[in-house]
């Protein structure tokens, strides 16, 4: 990765209690991703890997092109915002992976997503 490329990732994370059912274990989380590049050259978003961990440890891996069926240029200094979810089995757990991008010269790297948390917020000790 050359050095012109610096990407910033800011997430934000909330419990949907509207499409969540806790009877029939099913808690809806919805998440806010910020993506930023702070380089001094444009990158694009081609793929993305994640680690869901319920609260009783069980995990699952999700993978795939893009987000939310987009593949975006973020430009110097701009940022791409998009919103999507996760169901889990358990009222609290966490999710962490990484984005694949590439620079304008064609180099593939990877931008860790660091471990956040999805939790219903009655459970939060």
């Amino acid at each position: 990765m050359s050095e012109l490329a610096r990407v910033c990732i800011q997430v934000q994370s909330l419990y949907v209690e509207s499409q969540s059912s806790p009877d029939d274990e099913r808690y809806v989380f919805a998440y806010t991703i910020t993506i930023r590049n702070l380089g001094r050259n444009s990158v694009q978003l081609r793929g993305r890997y994640w680690l869901i961990t319920n609260g009783n440890g069980r995990q699952t891996e999700v993978q795939g092109e893009g987000v939310v069926g987009e593949q975006p240029h973020i430009a110097p200094g701009n940022e791409f915002q998009y919103t999507s979810g996760a169901i889990l089995e358990t009222p609290m757990g966490t999710m962490q992976g990484h984005y694949v991008m590439i620079d304008e010269e064609g180099e593939e790297f990877f931008v860790e997503i660091p471990v956040f948390r999805l939790a219903v917020q009655t459970h939060i000790h």
